[in-house]
């Protein structure tokens, strides 16, 4: 069985180059990387569809078809040609997605994959439209949807042209309804994603969050090679760059690792940590941001909405005085970061993600796997998943919130570590995903869908502002 798995933003190379650097590089590409190699490893020929990329500021994405070190053959990445060659952020796909569609189908002329999975919204609108042309049934994973997104940024009826201009809302909605109506599974990574995300008034008609049928409920996991608490070879070298001299300290690490995107809430750590004198006497700070060594001279080099978000946190630590205790870590692989995390584990660091809402929550329990105690939002995913006091889940919006719950964990280190660590390894595996796909996948293979089902174009304009003008 062969199975192409569509993600025409971002992209993918055996280095994983840019990921966390890069808006469009962030979570989903790990999720789609790792899901890939589970199935391929369960024996399922796997595709990665991305777009091409001839642009020499992007040389890694130029090639027509890649592979991963140790996986000669499979899964292939495979880079369509659309929208020409430059890089294109997500927001500015959409006009091309008909012509990536178009090629994808034509490079497939003679050995077309038996079943689609869907990944964001772009994915699904191009798997839409390779169903409509060729037949071909797919899954949905939304990984996080637009109608949460509009509201977390406040959208409304006046500065709803201006976020539309941005964000393209009204596309990326739409495609995200008919990927719903359409899939023959929606994938989602806990209940609550489901019966939340799913219901909310932008997506009613399309879904019905109660129908079971069209659900399947499929956690990631963590690639226990990479994470895991095991010393690895490059451990040693990562040890010596580690924040130079305070590697030797003996003071453990409250640890930062997400994208500088408001969401994240990484500035609610600094800001908890800040204001708490019992924190900086207890612990030291570290914020990973791939790409800088030192923020305060390298700040101009981020986009725009980074460099305000960094700004922000900047501002927090001079106003307290903090720089000596907060270390900036430019930790440019995944195997260094899992390095990382490693060696502040073992100095009873934990590690905090207190964005305003997570779907899932992938990097806290990929840190968990390392050894570190973690606290985590209680908003999403993670309220699912550190359970039974496997972590400490904290309200986002509440900075003596935040601090109470890295006290409490950096004083419970090692409990709330083990629990955590358990927690994973029952629950958590690519494996364990891999073989949840496969079942819906194999299902969904069954059924025979007729091409030539219409496809509206991509405008929900009306529908989002008549929701607009309803709040």
């Amino acid at each position: 069985m062969r199975v192409a798995f569509l993600n025409p933003q971002g992209n993918f190379d055996p280095a994983d180059s840019y990921w966390t650097a890069h808006p469009d590089f962030g979570g989903q590409l790990v999720y789609v990387k790792e899901l890939a190699l589970a199935l391929a490893e369960l024996g399922i020929q796997v595709d990665i569809v991305t777009r091409r990329i001839r642009d020499p500021k992007w040389p890694e994405f130029s090639g027509d078809v890649d592979y991963y070190e140790g996986f000669p053959d499979n899964p292939r990445i495979v880079r369509i040609p659309c929208g020409g060659e430059a890089f294109l952020a997500k927001e500015y796909l959409w006009p091309c997605l008909a012509e990536f569609v178009d090629n994808l189908l034509e490079s497939y002329s003679d050995d077309a994959p038996d079943f689609m999975t869907a990944h964001y919204a772009d994915g699904g609108y191009c798997a839409v439209l390779a169903q409509s042309k060729a037949g071909l049934g797919f899954t949905f994973t939304g990984h996080s949807l637009g109608a949460q997104k509009m509201d977390k940024l406040g959208v409304n009826p006046e500065n709803e042209a201006q976020m539309e201009e941005t964000f393209r809302f009204s596309r990326r909605i739409h495609a995200e309804r008919l990927s719903m109506e359409r899939a023959a599974t929606i994938i989602t990574s806990t209940s609550q994603e489901r019966m939340q995300q799913y219901s909310h008034p932008l997506y009613v008609g399309a879904v019905d969050v109660h129908d079971d049928a069209r659900f399947a409920v499929i956690p990631p996991g963590v690639n226990t090679n990479l994470f895991t608490v095991e010393e690895k070879p490059r451990d040693q070298a990562v040890k010596e760059m580690l924040l130079g001299g305070a590697a030797d300290e003996p003071l453990p690490y409250i640890i930062v690792s997400s994208r500088l995107d408001h969401k994240k809430n990484v500035a609610g750590v600094v800001e908890a940590y800040a204001s708490s004198q019992k924190l900086q006497q207890r612990a030291r700070l570290a914020i990973v941001i791939r790409g800088i060594d030192d923020p305060y001279f390298e700040l101009s080099t981020l986009p725009g909405p980074e460099q305000e978000v960094l700004r922000s946190i900047l501002r927090t630590i001079q106003a307290a005085q903090l720089q000596k205790n907060v270390d900036f870590l430019n930790l440019k692989s995944q195997q260094e970061l899992a390095g990382a995390y490693r060696i502040l584990a073992r100095r009873g660091s934990v590690f905090a993600l207190t964005s305003f809402y997570e779907p899932f929550g992938l990097a806290p329990i990929e840190a968990a796997a390392c050894g570190l105690a973690v606290v985590a939002t209680k908003n999403g995913g993670p309220s699912e998943i550190f359970v039974d006091e496997a972590g400490v889940l904290v309200d986002p919006a509440d900075t003596q919130d935040i601090a109470r719950g890295l006290l409490e964990a950096l004083e419970n280190q090692q409990g709330y570590a083990e629990r955590g660590r358990s927690r994973v390894a029952e629950k958590y595996t690519w494996r364990a995903t891999a073989a949840g796909y496969l079942k819906v996948i194999e299902r969904g293979a069954r059924r025979s869908i007729a091409p030539g089902r219409n496809v509206p174009g991509l405008d929900c304009g009306e529908r989002i502002n008549a929701y607009l003008s309803s709040l």
